[in-house]
């Protein structure tokens, strides 16, 4: 029976969450960021560290960090000295895919308490995280064009908005929004006032994408400590429960895939949706928090996400639905765009912003209304994984 059948026995809880600051360091190392982190998560909740069943560690390719088999570079950093230990990888999907690892361990029995933690350093690349993408596409097929994630997204991007008539600046709305949310936020990289006309005044990196409308290189971690129901108690009166997780592996083709709707989201969604028992996402969830390291890829997830029409989010964006105070927060930490993208470390920061927003905890980025569930999708690979977490207050 599959985990969209059925529910699962154990149910599992975030207890506590860590962020480092997002930006480019020369001087910290991946384990001082992941330590940082991790144990900022571990002191927030009251867990020490010896009480750790097992530790999940998400960080992407090896050349990002400029080490060898750097999950086990990591380890100590991040506190899985002598415990059994994962590494989650798939692109930028892994920040999600994280939770998902770890709520697994605990929700099979095999552990009460695990550490998940996310770490990126892409400023150790050299010359440039653009570098190692160019080596991981079809060395036959692909990668005699020269690739690169700038005009292959471009390519996308162009494809949605021809698909359904969408504008440049329906697209630059997304960059204004998360720019100005991100101001409230402590771990901001390139929060901004800006305007849509600022952001097509940028420079054209890859026709339509405009360097406005692409998130920064970020060096950041981030971490969280899952619990099972009956030690969640110990700990807190206020746990953040995982409803539901779903993932999906399309094609790794791009040209296969169909650039102007998110099939991998949709099927994700969906398997997290039926586990959380939603069948109304657009009533049933209040916050989300979907990937955008391109300003174009937040609509085009929330379509996938089923909290928009295919084709309409860029509509119910200008309409105001996706601000803060808006009908259906998206990205009230101001996401990638605003906050910074360490690629594995970026979608478990959506998921720490969940866990603050449904506490009540989230300071000035607090959105409106008493939230009680909320969504964290990432994305990434060769373009074609979905993750999807549903975190609820029941």
């Amino acid at each position: 029976m599959s985990l969209m059948k059925r529910k699962p026995t154990r149910r599992v809880a975030v207890i506590g969450a860590g962020l480092s600051l997002f930006m480019r360091r020369a001087l910290e190392t991946g384990k001082e960021l992941s330590y940082y982190a991790a144990s900022q998560a571990l002191e927030t909740c009251g867990v020490r560290l010896k009480d750790i069943g097992a530790v999940v560690m998400a960080t992407a390719p090896d050349a990002f960090d400029g080490v060898h088999m750097k999950g086990e570079w990591l380890l100590d950093g991040a506190g899985a000295t002598r415990k059994p230990y994962l590494r989650a990888y798939v692109g930028g999907g892994s920040g999600v895919f994280s939770i998902i690892s770890g709520w697994m361990m605990v929700a099979s029995g095999l552990f009460d308490l695990v550490l998940v933690v996310a770490e990126e350093k892409m400023s150790s690349c050299q010359p440039h995280p653009q570098g190692a993408f160019l080596t991981i596409f079809d060395q036959i097929i692909e990668r005699p064009l020269g690739p690169n994630l700038l005009w292959i997204f471009s390519l996308e991007q162009h494809r949605y908005m021809a698909t359904y008539g969408i504008r440049n600046d329906d697209i630059a709305r997304v960059s204004v929004k998360n720019k100005h949310n991100a101001i409230a936020h402590p771990a901001a990289q390139v929060a901004t006032e800006i305007t849509v006309k600022d952001v097509l005044a940028s420079e054209v990196v890859a026709w339509p994408v405009h360097r406005l409308m692409v998130s920064p290189v970020s060096d950041g971690a981030a971490a969280i400590v899952l619990a099972s129901e009956k030690v969640a108690s110990r700990f807190t009166d206020k746990p953040v429960w995982v409803q539901g997780v779903g993932w999906c592996l399309d094609t790794s083709y791009w040209g296969n895939r169909d650039l102007a709707y998110p099939r991998y989201v949709e099927k994700a969604a969906k398997m997290a949706y039926e586990m959380a028992g939603i069948t109304e996402p657009r009533k049933q969830i209040h916050v989300v928090e979907p990937y955008d390291p391109f300003a174009y890829k937040e609509l085009h997830h929330l379509e996938g996400l089923q909290l928009a029409d295919r084709g309409k989010a860029p509509e119910d964006l200008a309409h105001g639905r996706f601000e803060r105070t808006g009908e259906l927060p998206s990205c009230p930490s101001g996401g990638l765009m605003g906050v910074g993208n360490p690629i594995a470390a970026a979608g478990l920061m959506k998921v720490c912003e969940l866990f603050w927003q449904l506490r009540g905890e989230a300071g000035a980025r607090q959105v409106p209304g008493a939230p009680e569930r909320g969504v964290a999708q990432a994305w990434g690979d060769l373009m074609q994984v979905g993750t999807v977490a549903v975190l609820g207050l029941q």
